[in-house]
């Protein structure tokens, strides 16, 4: 028993420094979460700590509307989204990885959708058409980009003036990024804190891009 107790606790520690070492290791390479590892994100807990819908409904979208799901993976939220905003609004599925794009495209396919566009970029290199979207998703994404300021000053540049991007963040994510990590750089990107949801553990934070009277008050503020 004492022996199984000892690998137990060599594995744990193992997952533990593997973790802390790829935390580390993002910020000065490219290193998503492999398609191998969508199992991570698509599973019971997920859904019932960070479900597709639970994330769609805190983001209040209608139909005709513009959303950027940036690191859309599989399309656990793609393709959620793309039905919100069907019949006119488009949902542009944004990842650094072919693999994950492809199977995107086979379960869009599978739906139906034909308002999903899928672009193989990285949002920390390539600056987006600007001012365009009305929703930006980023969900357990944010601790993956090795440039975080950079990508969030694209999707600040990119959403329309008065929309909103969505953070999530879950534990035990190896590249889980806290609350106040997250106010960071959010706002050091020039958003506002519109709304929050869920706990410590698993949440959600509502950023609102100000529109450009809020702007000239907030520089004659500072």
């Amino acid at each position: 028993m004492r022996i199984v107790f000892l690998d137990i606790a060599v594995l744990l520690l193992l997952l533990v420094g593997v973790s802390l070492w790829w935390r580390g290791a993002v910020r000065l390479r490219f290193l998503p979460c492999p398609i191998w590892l969508g199992w991570f994100l698509e599973n019971p807990y997920m859904e019932a700590v960070a479900g597709s819908s639970t994330i769609i409904n805190r983001l209040h979208l209608t139909p005709g509307m513009q959303v950027l799901d940036v690191g859309c993976g599989m399309g656990r939220l793609t393709i959620p989204a793309a039905e919100r905003v069907m019949p006119k609004g488009v949902v542009v599925a944004l990842d650094g990885q072919p693999t994950m794009l492809e199977e995107v495209k086979k379960r869009v396919a599978a739906k139906h959708l034909t308002n999903v566009q899928t672009v193989l970029s990285r949002i920390d290199q390539d600056e987006l058409e600007k001012g365009v979207f009305d929703r930006a998703l980023l969900v357990t994404v944010l601790g993956e980009i090795p440039d975080r300021e950079a990508a969030l000053r694209h999707i600040f540049s990119a959403l329309k003036p008065g929309s909103l991007l969505s953070i999530t963040e879950v534990i035990p994510d190896p590249h889980y990024q806290p609350h106040h990590v997250v106010c960071r750089l959010a706002e050091a990107a020039g958003f506002q804190l519109d709304s929050q949801h869920g706990t410590w553990f698993a949440f959600t934070l509502n950023f609102k891009k100000p529109d450009e009277l809020q702007n000239e008050v907030l520089k004659q503020a500072t």
